[in-house]
């Protein structure tokens, strides 16, 4: 070990002893990060951190008749690192159902295909023959003259592959004339300050991880179809008729809901421009990816909301589906109010984009500024789907998180946000979602600790440790802190990384330095331990008219303390405590409200998992 290492090591090692008390478990590749500069203890980026970024023009001919997708993609990829790269990775996601592939999602033998098929592959105008290129699943890697710390490489491929028409993993036919593509462009790995080039393969349950950039997209279909994509549709007047480009201009400005195509328009089949094939035109700048979906009997409902009140800034809300599912003619309402309740209620923050989409499809999956919802026949469940999908346009989207490694830091932001935004829609839903899954699973040989690499674990234990327990963890920490010095908390955090990489530890770094307390002491509980949550009445002592009850925390995880109380007149009261009170102690005493004889005591609440629930119930005999 190098002397600066060490120093560093010992650096890091004092900070968290003098200033938490708690030491965070810091992997050695994640230290290398301090070392060289690029992350801080404070959370904020360090003054030497990086990425690479590219421009993308993309010019997509797609048929959804044959599901034929070629395309052309000029990249021109920057790198901003310190080091000089020999090679450049790119994935291939279309190839999760090429034959060989490896996959851990079943795929129907009628959708294996040969791949995504390269028939010219150059960089700076020097052709690379196909024998060079390295394919291995989704990754191919590329020998490449060097590219220098700050060296600009341009690269142009021709490519084609058939979009799987069944085994829909968030892209694929929906029905004859209805198609949602995404993933759909080679594109160039990232490549960062911590792994160096991110070489995990696409094998389906986990999702993506990719670099910010600059998009301009051309997808060429047959008349007729409609597309809508991420990014600002540029050139409305060439391919939908002025009656559709003046409703859909109408919406972008107001309130209410406008039918951009309605049922009579679909009769009429006079939407789009009546050439042969008409090419639409979008444009994306600073996203993480790009998706698009074509349809030639989808209805449209598009509205608007202000999202930002000091620049009178509105964002754009689509809902776009078969007219025989009912349950969609109430989604574009559902999609609205979750952008209003993002921007005002929580996370607070004005919504990043300029509009987004919700798709009728067949999955249950998000892209930037676009939404692939399967219908529901439960409008509740509709309600939890759509807010859940729409909140992902924060977190990772805009936060720039690797999904692939940390499913916790997105899909546990949007279940939270699923939990909170879903009452304001509708006052009558108590959104549980996935609560008493944890509760059966925790301390399990299933059960993993919150920071386990996503990577690494399937099934139940992903579902656990990427959705319920992250949101847990991030609704007590609501609740410890209260919910100013909270959202004081996570807008430092959002300051300092949208449109960057954070892991786990700028989070963590982020939220103390935000919120001026020291919460390893949670993080590690909570996100880097194992453990269960056990809270168990130990005791209750009467004292004339008083009553008392001491609460211990039996298992490692700390949770709220919900104390429901029926006194012998028939009436209730309940006592809350955050998990505050575990900072320091295995045991919280509780006094409760002078009143009649108490008949009953009770621990738990909604969003309070617990192993043994035989140990939360004290009944007066």
């Amino acid at each position: 070990m190098s002397i600066r290492r060490f120093l560093i090591l010992i650096a890091l090692i004092s900070f968290y002893g003098a200033n938490a008390q708690v030491t965070l478990t810091m992997p050695r590749n994640i230290v290398g990060a301090y070392e060289k500069g690029t992350r801080t203890n404070s959370g904020q980026p360090g003054p030497k951190y990086w990425q690479n970024t590219g421009n993308y023009n993309i010019d997509i001919n797609f048929n959804p008749e044959t599901r034929l997708l070629t395309g052309k993609v000029d990249i021109e990829y920057v790198n901003n690192s310190p080091n000089t790269l020999q090679q450049i990775v790119f994935k291939l996601y279309p190839n999760l159902y090429k034959k060989g592939s490896v996959r851990l999602m079943p795929v129907k033998p009628a959708d294996i295909t040969e791949g995504v098929h390269i028939s010219s592959f150059q960089y700076n105008n020097t052709t690379v023959d196909s024998s060079r290129l390295q394919i291995n699943g989704t990754n191919m890697s590329v020998p490449v003259s060097s590219l220098a710390p700050g060296g600009t490489m341009r690269f142009s491929i021709q490519y084609a592959y058939t979009l799987n028409k069944t085994s829909h993993i968030r892209t694929g036919e929906i029905e004859p004339g209805a198609d949602f593509v995404a993933y759909f462009f080679p594109r160039i790995a990232v490549y960062d300050d911590v792994d160096g080039w991110n070489m995990e393969p696409y094998t389906g349950p986990q999702e993506f991880y990719n670099d910010f950039g600059n998009f301009n997209v051309a997808v060429t279909v047959p008349v007729n179809f409609v597309v809508w994509a991420t990014g600002d549709l540029t050139n409305c007047k060439d391919v939908l008729n002025e009656t559709h480009c003046q409703r859909l201009q109408a919406a972008e400005k107001q309130d209410g809901v406008i039918n951009i195509i309605d049922s009579a328009d679909l009769l009429q089949k006079n939407i789009t421009r009546q050439n042969a094939f008409n090419t639409w035109k979008f444009s994306a700048n600073d996203v993480t990816d790009f998706a698009f979906a074509v349809s030639d009997h989808y209805m449209w409902k598009s509205t608007s909301v202000e999202v930002d009140p000091a620049t009178k800034r509105r964002t754009r809300v689509d809902a776009v589906f078969n007219p025989a599912h009912k349950d969609y003619y109430e989604v574009v309402d559902f999609g609205r109010k979750t952008v209003w309740a993002m921007s005002y209620v929580f996370p607070r923050w004005p919504f990043p984009y300029p509009h987004v989409t919700i798709v009728d499809g067949l999955d249950q999956m998000e892209y930037p500024m676009m939404v692939n919802d399967n219908p529901l026949a439960s409008r509740i469940e509709t309600i939890e789907l759509v807010d859940h999908e729409v909140f992902h346009m924060m977190f990772p989207f805009y936060m720039g998180t690797n999904e692939t490694k940390y499913g916790w830091m997105d899909e546990g932001w949007a279940t939270i946000g699923e939990w909170i935004i879903s009452p304001v829609i509708d006052s009558s839903i108590v959104d549980d979602y996935g609560v008493g899954g944890y509760e059966r699973l925790a301390g399990s040989e299933n059960d993993s600790p919150v920071t386990t690499l996503s990577t690494q674990i399937s099934g139940s234990n992903y579902f656990v440790n990427s959705y319920p327990k992250p949101a847990l963890g991030y609704l007590y920490v609501k609740d410890m802190l209260g919910d100013s010095l909270f959202t004081r908390a996570l807008h430092y955090y959002i300051q300092q990384w949208k449109g960057k990489h954070p892991i786990p530890f700028d989070f963590f770094n982020c939220m103390n330095t935000g919120s001026g307390k020291n919460l390893n002491w949670f993080w590690k509980r909570w996100f880097i331990d194992g453990g269960v949550p056990d809270l168990s009445i130990k005791k209750v002592v009467k004292a004339g008219t008083n009553y008392s009850v001491t609460v211990d925390c039996v298992g490692h995880k700390p949770v709220p303390v919900d104390l429901t109380v029926a006194y012998a007149d028939g009436t209730k009261t309940t006592l809350h405590r955050s998990v505050a009170v575990w900072e320091k102690a295995n045991t919280v005493t509780l006094t409760l409200p002078a009143k009649t004889s108490v008949k009953s005591i009770s621990l738990g609440s909604t969003y309070v998992p617990d192993v043994n629930r035989k140990n939360n119930v004290w009944n007066n005999k």
